[in-house]
């Protein structure tokens, strides 16, 4: 059985882009942090393939594909030489890395997700390791290098798209299942997914669209405070009486 995303060549001619994009992603914030070569390379293979290395050993797939497709790590060891050589002007392309980091994130979140339906996993399970397939990589980096993970600190949608996408591969990959869906059907399905997260990403970006924190509260309400008549009511009739 294939991922339907691996079986055409246009789309892993693109799965090679996103790994080559997502490393430089990665390889950037080694090269802000004035780290060597050694340092930048590692950061880069983590962050675009991570993942994917987190994802296989939760399947038991041995050796993951991080280390074993060597035209991946390949691709990863090429971002991180280019960022080293060309970093002044990739950090100028800032909506053409956030868009290309937004297409890894959604060719990732299907790829892994569809991986883990392929060896019959359940659907929260394939759920969870779609976003770690998507996410992974990310959060490895910034751990690595002592920052606050990309996935807590961006307030726009970064994980949201991520478990939308692989919910709704979930659904297509049941619908293959269950024989509703055909081969060719389930690679267009997979394609508009892809789009839908580039396209949630991008627009909470352009128009800081983001979710919302905690409840703003100032006044706890406990079992203990109401026997005492510590109640808003309480307190509204004490200022009255003393007014």
């Amino acid at each position: 059985m294939e991922v339907a995303l691996e079986s055409n060549a246009f789309f892993w001619g693109i799965e090679y882009l996103a790994t080559f994009c997502c490393g430089m992603v990665g390889g950037l914030t080694a090269v802000r942090k004035g780290y060597d070569i050694f340092a930048i390379l590692v950061t880069t293979w983590l962050t675009a393939l991570g993942g994917g290395i987190i994802r296989d050993v939760l399947l038991g797939v041995s050796p993951p594909v991080g280390v074993s497709d060597k035209g991946l790590v390949i691709t990863a060891l090429l971002a991180a030489i280019t960022v080293a050589v060309a970093h002044p002007e990739i950090n100028k392309l800032k909506w053409s890395m956030l868009t290309l980091d937004a297409l890894a994130l959604g060719l990732y979140a299907v790829n892994g997700t569809s991986k883990a339906m392929m060896y019959h996993m359940s659907g929260i399970t394939a759920v969870f390791l779609g976003m770690f397939t998507a996410l992974g990589g990310g959060l490895i980096r910034d751990m690595l290098i002592n920052e606050v993970p990309m996935v807590i600190r961006d307030k726009h949608w970064y994980a949201v798209p991520s478990a939308v996408g692989c919910v709704l591969t979930v659904i297509v990959c049941k619908g293959v299942d269950a024989g509703i869906i055909d081969f060719a059907t389930e690679e267009i399905l997979d394609v508009l997914i892809v789009a839908l997260m580039v396209g949630m990403r991008l627009v909470s970006v352009i128009f800081d669209i983001q979710l919302p924190g905690a409840l703003t509260r100032h006044t706890a309400h406990l079992p203990e405070n109401a026997k005492k008549g510590d109640t808003p009511a309480a307190r509204r009739g004490e200022r009255e009486r003393n007014d």
